[in-house]
């Protein structure tokens, strides 16, 4: 007899559809015999069909075909109305992710809902996109069995360096005049440059070569998506912002050199595979943005050709990487002992605003049941041991929530009363169009204390997805509780 297949919804865009790779191996091993298929754009999915893993692709206008089929678990990845109506109407043993369920939106899944909380408030996050698509359904220990080939080791006798031009957003990326100047400090440093794009690059490749004035191969939209793998894969390098080629890249073994640049978290997007190399700008607002609120992009201004070249030339000529040009951070991707995503900083030690993020995550590991306490003990020891000045702040927070919360749970919002039909978490964001999405906050996140915001937000949209049910109070609260007794060691 036939087993229901396990069906994933991914409506976005290519990076996002890649991201969701790892997550359609896991499953195949986890449930052999077991159909996976996946609802994408049929503009992304075809070309990518040689590099997928094995699962049948079906187009979002075919979606009338899935309607006639039972399931036994439905894992919609995808932030748009529709995906979520259909993931609501389908006949599924079990749906995680965004739902439309009798005109209300709800979020199923603790870490589908985690990833919906941060909408806004996802600067001290450090769990990767590839990893928050699994979670909920793939079990950490085969997750941290998976081992991922390492890039493919470059020519160094003659270093070719891709440069892809594009990103969905112009925040995201640099301008022709910072392509031009790398391409000259690329060339003076005896390495051959080939710029890449789509059809929305050929005005900007268009102006850095005219910018740079010397001839240089550019394949910007020349190569179909279907050979753009190809394209980039002759190169020792590919240097990039966080975009669909460079998640391409990496999975099909370039190495790749994250221009991390503008509203986009690398600890949440950059590239998954262990190797790969990611440079921010070391300061302040450009350690975690949702959009940025200054009158210019001052994240930009770190970024100089002179610097990236230096980056690259190393990279590619397999000499130390353990320090990066002034104003710039330089990390590697990699995995923690959990066996989950980690970017390591090289040329510094962690700051506090890494062990920050690291104590949240083995913060919300610990709470919705990854492990035990004792990473987020180790975590905080080592914030209160390198920064005690943050964790103290964290500490002295800690009576305001208390204070909110006791005021939220006696208030309007106390459990049994009627459904919020306010909070819409179906709509909430999983992938790259994230900026355009609305989040509805509360006062739990509102009026409680930025330094607590990872835990407030999470826990008032945990409230909003159950109606601010008596059991989910309950539940807050306890966490609330837990957090209490870690931060008392600061």
């Amino acid at each position: 007899m036939a087993q229901d297949p396990i069906l994933i919804l991914q409506m976005q865009r290519m990076g996002d559809l890649i991201l969701s790779f790892p997550l359609m191996l896991w499953l195949q091993r986890l449930h052999p015999g077991r159909p996976v298929w996946v609802a994408a754009e049929r503009g992304f999915y075809e070309p990518l069909m040689p590099l997928s893993p094995g699962v049948t692709y079906f187009p979002w206008e075919g979606v009338h075909v899935l309607k006639r089929h039972q399931y036994k678990l439905v894992i919609n990845l995808s932030i748009r109305q529709r995906a979520a109506r259909l993931a609501g109407e389908l006949d599924a043993d079990a749906v995680l992710g965004p739902a439309l369920e009798k005109g209300l939106g709800r979020v199923h899944g603790s870490w589908q809902l985690y990833r919906a909380a941060l909408v806004g408030n996802n600067r001290h996050n450090r769990l990767h996109w590839a990893d928050l698509n699994a979670l909920d359904c793939v079990p950490l220990a085969r997750m941290r069995a998976t081992r991922f080939d390492p890039p493919r080791p470059p020519d160094r006798s003659k270093p070719q360096v891709g440069l892809f031009l594009g990103a969905s957003d112009p925040a995201k990326r640099p301008d022709a005049a910072f392509w031009a100047g790398l391409l000259r400090e690329l060339v003076r440093r005896d390495i051959r440059p080939v710029l890449f794009g789509g059809p929305a690059e050929k005005q900007l490749a268009r102006e850095t070569r005219e910018r740079f004035g010397k001839p240089v191969p550019d394949f910007c939209a020349r190569l179909p998506l279907s050979k753009l793998a190809r394209g980039l894969n002759a190169c020792s390098l590919l240097i990039t912002p966080d975009t669909g080629p460079m998640h391409l890249a990496a999975w099909t073994g370039c190495r790749t050199l994250n221009l991390s640049m503008g509203n986009v978290s690398p600890h949440e997007t950059g590239p998954y595979q262990p190797g790969h190399l990611v440079l921010r700008a070391d300061m302040p607002c450009a350690e975690g943005c949702w959009e940025c609120s200054r009158q210019r992009l001052h994240c930009h201004e770190a970024f100089t050709p002179e610097a990236v070249a230096y980056v690259a030339a190393r990279a590619v000529r397999g000499l130390s990487l353990s320090g990066a040009p002034q104003g710039l951070a330089l990390y590697e991707t990699g995995r923690d002992r959990t066996g989950l995503f980690r970017l390591s900083r090289l040329d510094a030690p962690d700051n506090a605003d890494d062990l920050t993020g690291s104590f949240w995550k083995s913060f919300f590991g610990w709470r919705l049941g990854l492990w035990g306490n004792r990473p987020a003990q180790a975590a905080l020891e080592q914030l209160r041991s390198a920064a005690p000045g943050t964790c103290a702040s964290l500490a002295e927070t800690l009576p305001q929530a208390v204070t909110v919360f006791t005021r939220e749970l006696g208030g309007k919002r106390s459990p049994g009363r009627e459904p919020s039909r306010h909070a819409t978490p179906g709509s909430l964001p999983a992938g790259e169009q994230r900026d355009n999405t609305p989040c509805s906050r509360g006062s739990l996140w509102q009026d409680g204390p930025r330094e607590l915001a990872p835990f407030t937000g999470l826990a008032e949209l945990a409230l909003q997805n159950s109606d601010f049910s008596a059991e989910c109070w309950t539940t807050q609260v306890g966490h609330l509780e837990a957090l209490g007794e870690l931060l008392a060691r600061c």
